[in-house]
């Protein structure tokens, strides 16, 4: 039997279990199952496991949106891939902490990106994506960036700057740097922020990536709510925000899209450390704690 880091119940890191599994099976039509190699680790993997984001988890729950590897098992009217090939995968029902998962979101994998990589881009690149499309922001309009810093937060940095938007970033002291070099204009959280972002210009749009309480100024910086979108504040509704979910149809087509610019060397991840899969629990410790602020991937040997 595979292995895999299960949640046996909400709390602290130490309720990921390291232990077998079940064989996952391609059943349904257009799934593949792959052998994972890398697995990134997301703040809603964190928020899930502590109990913040409660929901019915099925009989052995393994956490984990995101993941890289090789396919293994083809299901039912599968087509445009086949068994070895490399691919990242998006995993909208989670799994990817395991040795083998079962997926229906995928794209294949450019020799040239890493695998873990390949890992750290899915989900961050499908919200990137699909927010600036929600958004409609458009060439020569400004993009207020809540959380540039981020995982998320660079990449759609990136993707802004190269449809030329203007994008004020706002970040911590430490982040400042990269956000100019990406070339969005940071400005620093704090109590300044609204009339650091008002000395620039008005905005036309405001994507937050932290989800940490900033909506209000959002929305009077924009002049209503309809173009500000959250990815993660459950404050949301209160301010007529629209809280942004993934879904098959948020961002079509950008995992091919970020690998591709990952491959060609024109696309920015955050600084990544990789951790055996096994330590999956120390992981969300080390993050929970901020002793690290690097995207922690988890990785199998094969």
């Amino acid at each position: 039997m595979p292995n895999a880091v299960v949640m046996t119940g909400y709390g602290p890191p130490d309720v990921l279990k390291w232990r077998a599994v079940t064989m996952p099976e391609p059943g349904v039509a257009a799934q593949i199952r792959i052998r994972v190699r890398a697995a990134g680790v997301g703040p809603t993997d964190l928020a899930i496991r502590a109990g913040h984001l409660s929901f019915p988890l099925p009989d052995t729950p393994v956490l984990g949106y995101e993941a890289a590897g090789v396919v293994d098992a083809l299901g039912p009217g599968v087509s445009g891939i086949e068994l070895g090939d490399e691919v990242a995968v998006l995993l909208f029902d989670r799994g990817g902490y395991a040795e083998y998962a079962v997926a229906s979101i995928w794209a294949h994998k450019p020799s040239a990106v890493s695998w873990t990589d390949a890992a750290a881009l899915t989900s961050s690149m499908e919200a990137a994506a699909g927010v600036l499309r929600q958004l409609r922001v458009r060439s020569g309009e400004t993009l207020l960036l809540l959380g540039g810093g981020g995982s998320v937060g660079l990449i759609a940095t990136q993707l802004a700057v190269a449809q030329g938007v203007h994008v004020i970033s706002a970040v911590g002291r430490r982040d400042e740097g990269v956000a100019a070099e990406l070339g969005a204009h940071p400005v620093r959280y704090g109590d300044g922020l609204v009339g650091a972002v008002r000395a620039l210009g008005p905005v036309d749009a405001v994507f937050d990536a932290a989800g940490k309480g900033g909506l209000a100024d959002a929305v009077a910086l924009v002049g209503g709510p309809e173009r500000v979108v959250t990815l993660s504040d459950p404050t949301a509704a209160d301010h007529g925000v629209t809280l942004s979910v993934p879904t098959a149809d948020r961002a079509p087509g950008a995992l091919d899209e970020g690998l591709s610019l990952l491959a060609e060397g024109r696309l920015r991840l955050k600084s990544r450390r990789n951790m055996p899969m096994r330590d999956a629990a120390e992981a969300h410790r080390l993050l929970e704690s901020g002793e690290v602020r690097d995207r922690i991937v988890l990785t199998l040997d094969r």
